[in-house]
């Protein structure tokens, strides 16, 4: 069951992961309600829309996602950020729900919670060296993104206009990048995204590492709240962290034009 959670916080949270999301947007972003971004990449991950701010437009900025993103896939997320009743509009207006991702926090004042990782497993800051190509790599295999857009991906990671903001962490064991967490620090908040371990390497430790890494990396910069969307795999271990839910983002599929 989600807790409630201080408006403040959520403003912030879902203000961390608008930033997030948006900064895929390397080709349009910020043109208005709704609040959308476009990578170019063929993959619904990177383009879609992350904000409705009125529902009394919900038709037009319907119109206006298609327009823009006409080309590539892309999704629509409808968050606590979004007005009440936006996901019965988008279901009239032929989005497709994709079901649900829960979206947990946790404060970084509390008590550190921390796992030990394998043995021979480090957590490595990344820049943009070969290291970066490596994570793309880890992450976009577990997501299911054609090796074709790797080269892509690189980019516009490598190009973001918050790069500053970003910490990406690399788990590496043998030499080799087996698991991957990108965390945000914005608006006070530690995002934690794209949480991946290399199927050949799961239920090993490599998660509770990466989550170790994650949170330390929040409170080294000062961040208060950490916050992440959990998947059903990653629920339990956030859990044994100290995440509680506080709301959902609901995910629906942008209908073709």
């Amino acid at each position: 069951m989600a807790v409630t959670p201080d408006t403040g916080d959520m403003a912030r949270v879902t203000a961390n992961f608008r930033q997030y999301l948006m900064g895929w947007g390397a080709e349009l972003s910020a043109w208005g309600d709704p609040d959308h971004y476009r990578s170019g990449l063929a993959q619904p991950q990177f383009n879609g829309v992350v904000r409705l701010r009125s529902l009394d437009v919900v038709e037009e900025s319907m119109a206006t996602a298609r327009a823009r993103l006409a080309g590539v896939p892309w999704w629509w997320w409808v968050g606590p950020d979004s007005p009440a009743g936006t996901a019965d509009a988008l279901t009239a207006l032929g989005a497709a729900s994709l079901g649900a991702v829960p979206l947990m926090t946790r404060s970084l004042d509390d008590a550190e919670v921390t796992e030990e990782p394998p043995p021979g497993l480090r957590v490595e800051e990344v820049g943009e060296g070969g290291r970066l190509r490596e994570l793309v790599r880890t992450y976009s295999a577990s997501m299911g993104v054609s090796p074709s857009l790797e080269d892509g991906v690189v980019r516009v990671e490598a190009g973001r206009a918050d790069n500053k903001d970003i910490v990406r962490l690399a788990a590496v064991l043998d030499g080799k990048v087996v698991g991957t967490t990108v965390v945000i620090m914005a608006h006070e908040v530690a995002g934690i995204f794209l949480v991946h371990v290399a199927e050949a390497y799961r239920r090993r430790g490599v998660g509770g590492a990466l989550t170790t890494a994650a949170l330390r990396a929040g409170r080294e910069r000062g961040m208060h709240l950490a916050a992440l969307g959990a998947s059903p795999m990653g629920e339990p271990l956030y859990r044994r962290f100290g995440f509680e839910a506080v709301a959902e983002y609901h995910l629906f599929s942008g209908p073709r034009a």
